[in-house]
């Protein structure tokens, strides 16, 4: 009966600390900074604040259990990634800004299949200035046309192209199309836009490769999008990173001088993207210089995509 117990206790104990690894895992990467170089890693790095949760109620079912290590261990696992994740609920200072305002509207387009009306519809509801398109086909392009998105916001730059490559920036400003983004230029396209009086507004539509379809090349795409700011003027930087705070290459990126729209107004939780009806993480962001104040930040429905849009208005310095 003795050898029964110890046995049954090993057991126990085993399976708590093997339903504790990823928790750890997410744990040691998070806090090392790195994304792991594998696409379930970095899939895992996104689930952070899903963790969190799921490392209070490991550690609670330990403690029932009487296994007090294990308990312990997990809560302080889960203590230390709330600590990363708490500052995304709580919105920041603005600076002193008092220039030109702009509204930025980022939109996945989901291979093309959104529906370009809906699209339309929100962009004239909310007033955008610049519109950047991810996932954008020569026919979702003409889908636009035919809704009069050209004829509110006249000024293009596109690159339209079958799957996921196709992108595009559209403004009520002129544009001038600019490579700030090396060799995904094409792919992550940038434009500097004209707001009349000397001021200029440099634009990028971000769009590095998922992860679980060459992670490596998601890392190098991801840096062609970590330009210091004191390397060139006003930027924004919007559009879908495949990416969540959580990523130790969009955490560099914001290290170079840039501030998420969404941590800085408390809304850093709000989920973008889902496999479902039910969004999961946020993968899309509108990041803009620290010099820039953020008036607003909304996650909008755009039915047909699995995307939700990203939008901001920002005021210049």
């Amino acid at each position: 009966m003795v050898m029964e117990a110890r046995t049954r206790t090993r057991l126990v104990t085993g399976l708590l600390v093997l339903v504790g690894l990823p928790l750890l895992t997410v744990a040691v990467l998070r806090t090392i900074g790195w994304d792991g170089s594998s696409w379930y890693l970095t899939a895992l790095l996104a689930l952070t604040p899903y963790v969190v949760v799921y490392g209070v109620l490991l550690a609670a079912l330990a403690l029932v259990l009487r296994r007090w290590w294990a308990g312990g261990v997990a809560l302080a696992l889960s203590a230390l990634l709330a600590v990363y994740v708490a500052p995304r609920v709580m919105s920041d200072d603005q600076p002193a800004a008092n220039g030109k305002t702009v509204r930025v509207l980022a939109a996945n387009l989901y291979l093309g299949q959104a529906d370009p009306a809906a699209l339309v519809r929100l962009v004239r509801e909310q007033r955008v200035d610049v519109l950047n398109l991810l996932e954008m086909t020569p026919a979702a392009m003409s889908g636009l046309e035919k809704a009069g998105l050209f004829q509110t916001l006249p000024y293009r730059v596109m690159h339209p192209a079958s799957g996921v490559d196709g992108s595009g920036i559209v403004s009520r400003y002129p544009l001038t199309e600019e490579d700030y983004t090396g060799d995904s230029a094409q792919k992550q396209p940038g434009a500097a836009a004209d707001l009349g009086g000397g001021t200029t507004l440099e634009i990028v539509a971000a769009h590095p490769r998922s992860p679980d379809s060459g992670y490596y090349q998601w890392e190098q795409e991801m840096r062609d999008l970590s330009r210091a700011i004191g390397e060139h003027g006003l930027r924004v930087v919007a559009g879908d990173f495949n990416a969540t705070l959580d990523h130790a290459a969009l955490r560099t990126v914001l290290s170079r001088g840039y501030v998420d729209a969404a941590e800085a107004r408390g809304d850093g939780l709000v989920p973008t993207w889902s496999t479902s009806a039910v969004p999961l993480v946020p993968l899309d962001h509108v990041l803009v210089d620290r010099r820039v104040a953020i008036r607003d930040y909304q996650v909008l429905d755009v039915p047909g995509s699995d995307h939700r849009a990203v939008y901001a208005e920002v005021q210049l310095p």
